[in-house]
């Protein structure tokens, strides 16, 4: 081919300003969005391991946490499988999220833990089995993978929350059954006063760009986000707010994934990024390193979009649930995110 005629065909533009080019694909951009019916006590819950196994203690934290919502739970066929770092193989651990979603009577999918092995499974995954069924689904860490895929390819809302094994401290319950189960709208989250939080400086927040901005929620674990990109189940950032976390990453590493998301996505384009608490992310050893904050500034900074860090939400105790899709406000300036619509019928 010739110059001239290459240069016309890729787009001249974006090869003089290095600005990447990126795919179309079926998202949430362009299907409308399904809710799904409101979690209530009494509602049956159906308890899957889509990525790594559990301990005997996570596994009886999850029953209590769930029998204390007054919720009923019923374990997947394959809940207790092992293989190596995952809860079963790929094909077992796929087999469990249809039997939740399709089996009739079961109101609600809930995912034990995170770990590692829900990506594995998005090539394999029939949208089609699950776009039937509107149910809550939830989860956070590395089920970023399949709330961004299931989203992308059938526009069902689903909660970035969490997990069954999780710690249910009072505000996490509360973000929690304001979203879930007793709706409200508006609904606020703001930044905890920092008398209430840890002294360790990874929990105190700060802003890192002023200002305000709206959009649909998007993001979930960076390491997850990154991972993601250049694969058909990237999600589109243009015009979202993205609200991004991650645990036990040192800052060189968060600047590699950011550096990528930056590099091989739209994340140039988001609304606003709402930045949670990431846990475990000092420099270790002697080498010499950036600090979190200074990382995320150097990155973030220049986008010139509103950019808050500290919100309630990652690898930490206390947690709000994020709605997939779901239209909510970025107040950097008062430290606030607000949820504009209820998420669930």
């Amino acid at each position: 081919m010739q110059r001239r005629t290459f240069l016309s065909a890729v787009g001249l533009s974006a090869l003089a300003w290095r600005t990447p080019l990126f795919r179309s694909m079926e998202t949430t951009d362009s299907l409308k969005l399904h809710k799904p019916p409101r979690l209530q006590a009494g509602m049956t819950v159906g308890l899957i391991a889509p990525a790594s196994s559990f301990t005997p203690e996570k596994y009886e934290a999850a029953r209590k946490n769930l029998t204390a919502l007054g919720l009923k739970i019923v374990e997947s066929p394959h809940l207790h499988e092992k293989n190596g770092y995952l809860a079963g193989t790929d094909e077992q651990r796929l087999s469990d999220l249809y039997w939740a979603f399709e089996t009739p009577g079961i109101d609600a999918v809930w995912c034990i833990r995170g770990g590692y092995g829900c990506s594995r499974l998005l090539p394999m995954i029939d949208f089609n089995r699950i776009r039937r069924h509107r149910k809550v689904f939830i989860g956070y860490s590395d089920v970023t993978a399949l709330h961004l895929a299931i989203q992308q390819h059938t526009g069902l809302v689903t909660f970035h929350g969490p997990v069954a094994a999780s710690e249910f401290p009072a505000n996490t319950l509360q973000h929690f059954r304001s979203v879930l189960m007793e709706p409200l709208t508006p609904y606020i989250v703001r930044i905890p006063d920092s008398a209430d939080l840890p002294a360790d400086d990874l929990y105190q927040p700060f802003v890192i760009t002023p200002g305000s901005a709206s959009g649909p929620l998007c993001g979930g674990n960076l390491t997850l986000l990154a991972a993601l990109v250049g694969t058909s189940f990237a999600p589109l950032y243009r015009n979202k707010l993205v609200f991004i976390e991650d645990v036990g990453e040192q800052p060189y590493r968060i600047d590699r994934m950011l550096t990528q998301m930056l590099q091989g996505s739209d994340l140039r384009q988001a609304a606003g990024i709402a930045l949670g608490v990431f846990a475990d992310c000092k420099s270790k050893g002697s080498e010499p390193s950036q600090t979190v904050a200074d990382t995320l500034r150097d990155r973030l900074g220049p986008l010139g979009i509103p950019v808050l860090y500290g919100l309630p939400f990652g690898h930490v105790a206390h947690q709000m649930t994020f709605p997939y899709g779901i239209q909510a406000a970025l107040n950097a300036n008062e430290g606030s995110l607000t949820l504009l619509e209820k998420a669930v019928l």
